[in-house]
């Protein structure tokens, strides 16, 4: 048999025997390798191990600690939850199965419930633990992926029973993990010798594949709930079932992304919201709109009234826009053409229809063009904290983040060609420097590129605001990937995201480059040699300012630092003979500017205290008879040693000093 050589990612070549497979490469390598190795990437595109390659091939092998290894560990895993729901409850269907960020999903549709007027039956709590049962055995088993090619004819032959698949193969639905391509379809089967004893049927899918080698390979999973979700996600077609579960290389990947989830269950917003009394969402408002209680109302007029500061600070000039506009402006900006599905229907007025605004740069706009600009006065920063309204689906809500109606720190800026890169520069040192006020230190971004299907504006406008942002990212040394067609329909973006205590990736902050929207609006500047066109960024710093709240909330585990805390310091007397002296310590810190209260003695101390620590109160205070004669205190801090006879003065200016050092420009 013939010699081939193959080159591997470092450059280098190998000699290797005609017929060699991906998975032979890897094991001649190394049995670590070997070991490891879940697919390969042949000429870029991704195979199974068992891909024979072929002369001059340049040959990369994927392991199982990867992105795309863990994306292929999960994609497996999923075809066995569809087979073990199969085996389980006859007569059911499958739909789709992708991996999806930490784990997978399987859609399902149950046979009809006697119980329920025949009705599609539902999963129960206690059906994941059969499921998962089931999934051991198959894994156990080591069943083969084989992959394999039919006509589209034979491949509804096969799938005749499932309608879901019916559509796929038909062209009539999406399955991000199949291929229907020049009337062939491939699927991937899993033979069970098992099965074959019984004389039932393997399970086979629609697959495009890669997979694992083998069933074998997997094993460190867990189903984690069951949610409904609406077929091809249009509430017109069929409820289904869909089963979501996580898929890790290793059990101590698991364990510790179960961990993870741990934490994040006792971060949640909405369970710290509530236990905090910061705010609420009444179901008689409707879903997707909270009501802030004064506690959370403090916190959000301190994030906000650090906005204006830095934004006044910065060159910006604050507006105010009303918070519904005539259709004519969202047609002209194009949002009625791009925009319409996140927009809420129009309101019939005796001059035409309104809307509710789904973002303020049309208005800001109309600001601009209010009179004639010279270049003398760009850049011109426009910025307000203005309230939009965007529909989103009932089941995509998620407290504060992802809401119906929100509130934006939203800048607007104009200037000319010249002034872009160094404005987008400046923009991107003022977003680092207000989300470190925050507490946020770690950060990445990514650069959104053209949508291949929505958009307005010629190439050579989107490509040079997209190497505009480029040039930006790679001057200010800021990690960031590219997003291919994530773009908005109106010009490229740089979305900022911040990393939280436990590790988490949330996207805030937005830069975008608007080549377009000038041209819409026929805007315009004054300049040495005649009239030009200005170019307009839009930017959001929070993103919005309750999911920016809701982060943050998250991030401290609703232990908000010193100069964001509702309640900065607690005062409890020791007996009731004390509360004179109490409140004449709260009185003092208040006219400081601190944020304190008192809490009278009508219950034990130790109780009183406990109470303190579960609203995260940063400082709790204790005077008893030797601090009244003495006009010191008995300092509870947060997280710290407790100290005694500690001067109220010596504290009140410590405390002020800290909320100082916190607000600190960075």
């Amino acid at each position: 048999m013939a010699d081939i050589s193959i080159t591997l990612p470092d450059g280098t070549s190998r000699t290797v025997a005609e017929g060699t497979t991906i998975g032979d490469l890897a094991g001649s390598i190394g049995r670590g390798l070997a070991k490891a190795a879940v697919i390969g990437r042949v000429n870029g595109i991704e195979r199974d191990l068992v891909w024979p390659v072929a002369d001059r091939d340049r040959v990369e092998i994927v392991t199982q600690d990867s992105g795309r290894g863990l994306y292929t560990i999960r994609h497996s895993t999923a075809h066995v939850l569809a087979q073990a729901v199969l085996d389980l409850f006859q007569g059911a269907t499958f739909a789709i199965g992708p991996p999806v960020e930490d784990g997978f999903y399987y859609d399902f549709r149950l046979p009809p419930d006697p119980d329920n007027a025949g009705a599609p039956a539902t999963f129960k709590p206690e059906d994941l633990d059969r499921i998962e049962a089931r999934m051991r055995e198959i894994i156990a088993e080591a069943q083969p992926f084989v992959r394999d090619e039919l006509p589209s004819d034979d491949a509804r032959i096969l799938f005749k029973d499932h309608p879901f698949k019916l559509e796929i193969i038909d062209g009539e639905a999406e399955d991000p993990t199949s291929a229907t391509e020049a009337g062939l379809v491939r699927t991937y089967e899993n033979p069970s010798e098992a099965k074959a004893a019984k004389g039932e049927a393997s399970f086979i899918d629609l697959c495009r594949g890669p997979h694992v080698p083998d069933t074998k390979r997997l094993g460190h999973f867990k189903l984690m709930r069951v949610a409904g979700a609406y077929w091809r996600g249009d509430e017109r077609n069929p409820m289904l079932q869909r089963i979501y579960g996580t898929a890790w290389a290793s059990r101590a990947d698991l364990d510790d992304h179960l961990h993870r989830l741990e934490e994040a269950a006792a971060r949640d917003h909405r369970k710290l919201a509530n236990e905090l009394d910061l705010l609420s969402f009444p179901e008689e408002l409707g879903g997707g709109l909270a009501v802030w209680h004064p506690k959370g109302g403090i916190v959000r007029k301190l994030m906000e009234d650090y906005s204006r500061e830095r934004h006044a600070t910065g060159g910006y000039d604050l507006v105010y826009t009303p918070h519904l506009a005539n259709a004519t402006l969202f047609r002209t900006s194009g949002h009625l053409d791009f925009y319409a599905d996140s927009m809420y229907p129009p309101m019939e007025m005796d001059n035409g229809e309104y809307y509710p605004k789904p973002m303020s740069c049309p208005m800001h706009v109309l600001i601009y063009r209010s009179r004639q600009r010279s270049y003398r006065e760009l850049p011109i920063r426009l910025f307000e904290l203005g309230t939009v309204y965007r529909y989103e689906r009932a089941g995509t809500l998620h407290g504060l983040l992802r809401i119906r109606g929100f509130t934006q720190d939203d800048s607007h800026i104009f200037c000319t060609p010249d002034q872009l890169v160094d404005e987008i520069r400046s923009l991107l040192h003022f977003v680092l420097s207000v989300l470190r006020a925050f507490g946020f230190e770690e950060f990445e971004a990514k650069l959104s590129t053209r949508p291949t299907e929505k958009s307005v504006g010629s190439d050579e406008v989107w490509e040079r605001a997209t190497e505009a942002l480029r040039l930006a990212l790679e001057a200010e040394d800021l990690p960031y990937e590219v997003d291919a067609g994530a773009g908005s329909f109106y010009g490229p973006k740089i979305d900022v995201d911040v990393r939280d205590a436990i590790g988490r990736s949330w996207q805030l902050s937005t830069i975008q480059a608007d080549f377009n929207t000038p041209e819409r609006f026929d805007l315009e500047f004054v300049g040495a040699e005649g009239r030009h066109r200005p170019i307009m960024i839009h930017r959001a710093l929070f993103g919005s300012i309750e999911r920016f709240f809701g982060v943050l909330l998250e991030h401290y585990a609703g232990a908000f630092p010193t100069w964001l805390a509702p309640v900065q310091v607690r005062v409890l007397p020791v007996r009731d003979d004390h509360l004179a002296y109490a409140r004449e310590v709260a009185d003092e810190l208040v006219a400081l500017g601190l944020r304190a209260d008192v809490v009278e003695a009508d219950e034990k101390l130790g109780n009183r205290i406990r109470k303190a620590k579960g609203e995260k109160v940063p400082y709790v205070l204790v005077v008893g008879d030797d601090d009244v004669g003495n006009r010191t205190i008995g300092v509870n801090p947060r997280g710290g040693e407790v100290e005694r006879d500690v001067p109220l003065d010596t504290f009140a200016q410590r405390v002020v000093d800290e909320v100082d050092d916190q607000v600190m420009v960075r």
